[in-house]
């Protein structure tokens, strides 16, 4: 190895020893030690503590012992990743109010254009992996009037709000976002989400702490989102149920000193409980993204930086049809219930969908899509 060659030799091997060890990290999270503390260890002591002094044990502090740099470096280059470790001054600082931060950050894409968006505000967006069309829709418009007023997006990659949260981020053209994943960046995960995964890759970044080839597993998660709420300045929760993991999220983000933010929903609908108790508690009401600029820049900044959205002109009857299906009459039989006749539901729902203004979703309903 060369004099001061990056990613260092100590940081991969401390990489590819959470991996290695990513089993007994599971078995242990799961039995209830507390991941950050694990986390934290120091190689040695994470050895002791999870393989035990066995044949087990011995056989990680020899493989550690005899570790490779260039070996990893190699099957890096191979899968087209860079690593930034903690000696590179690149290194993200804010990662450092971890306790226990990455000893490198593995990244697919272009490492200068990660350190670019990085080096701007971020926002994660987070919340349930089965978001219901409104809040897929809040999700995407935020993604997108954030990064279009120059913020990065940062989220998880997953099912369904965070999903929404970055492909509204790449419609704002040239918006950065971050995909932060519970295994190597290489890998899609979901694997459903492959071609939105090519997208971040080419445009933004996805990143990870676990070295190409390490899979998922559930102690990931939770690990994930401490370095999600670590790399952004706000975590905005859009949907999110009573036990939701977005939730965890927030908390880290709070402990943080990060702003915490949420989306509110109907009182009585389960994947708003865990948003409204947000706001309950303290958490900024976001109502779209002119609400998250002002959190993090004030009103009058927040003005200036929101990009321009003219109010549409419509015709008054397509604007009492746009109001009744915002207020929940959101099918054809809604609306022809209310009095609306069924050609007339039909023509103007197809009058609003052709303006951009509503969306189809599943079963039948109709969604307010908030403008570009």
């Amino acid at each position: 190895m060369r004099r001061g060659e990056l990613p260092c030799a100590a940081c991969l091997r401390r990489a590819w020893l959470l991996a290695r060890l990513s089993a007994h990290i599971d078995l242990a999270w799961t039995a209830r030690r507390p991941l950050p503390a694990l986390l934290a260890l120091a190689d040695e002591p994470l050895i002791a503590a999870l393989a035990g002094p066995g044949l087990e044990g011995e056989r990680v502090a020899h493989a550690w012992e005899r570790h490779d740099a260039a070996a990893t470096r190699a099957v890096c280059a191979e899968h087209g990743v860079a690593a930034l470790c903690q000696c590179d001054p690149r290194y993200p600082g804010v990662l450092r109010d971890l306790p226990d931060p990455p000893a490198a950050l593995f990244v697919l894409g272009e490492l200068d254009r990660l350190i670019e968006a990085l080096a701007q505000d971020g926002v994660a967006i987070v919340g349930a992996r089965r978001g219901s069309p409104y809040g897929l829709e809040q999700a995407r418009a935020l993604g997108r009037g954030l990064a279009a007023a120059g913020l990065t997006v940062v989220s998880g990659m997953a099912l369904g709000i965070d999903a929404a949260a970055h492909a509204g981020a790449l419609e704002a053209g040239g918006g950065a976002t971050v995909a932060v994943l519970a295994c190597a960046p290489e890998q899609p995960y979901p694997a459903s989400k492959r071609e939105l995964h090519r997208r971040i890759a080419a445009s933004g970044a996805v990143v990870a702490e676990l070295p190409p080839g390490t899979p998922a597993r559930r102690w990931c998660f939770p690990a994930r989102n401490r370095l999600i709420a670590a790399l952004t300045r706000a975590t905005v929760v859009v949907e999110a149920g009573e036990r939701s993991g977005s939730l965890i999220t927030a908390t880290l983000a709070a402990e943080l000193g990060r702003e915490v933010a949420a989306v509110p929903g109907m009182v009585s609908a389960p994947l708003a409980a865990g948003t409204n108790a947000l706001i309950a508690d303290g958490a900024r009401l976001v109502r779209g993204p002119h609400d998250v600029l002002e959190l993090l820049f004030g009103a009058t900044a927040a003005a200036a930086s929101a990009p321009a959205t003219p109010a549409p002109s419509l015709p008054a009857d397509l604007g009492e049809l746009l109001a009744r299906v915002a207020g929940g009459r959101d099918t054809v039989a809604a609306l022809t219930a209310a009095g609306l006749g069924v050609d007339a539901a039909l023509a103007g729902l197809a009058q609003l969908e052709l303006r951009g203004l509503v969306r189809r979703s599943a079963g039948g309903r109709y969604v307010p899509v908030a403008p570009r």
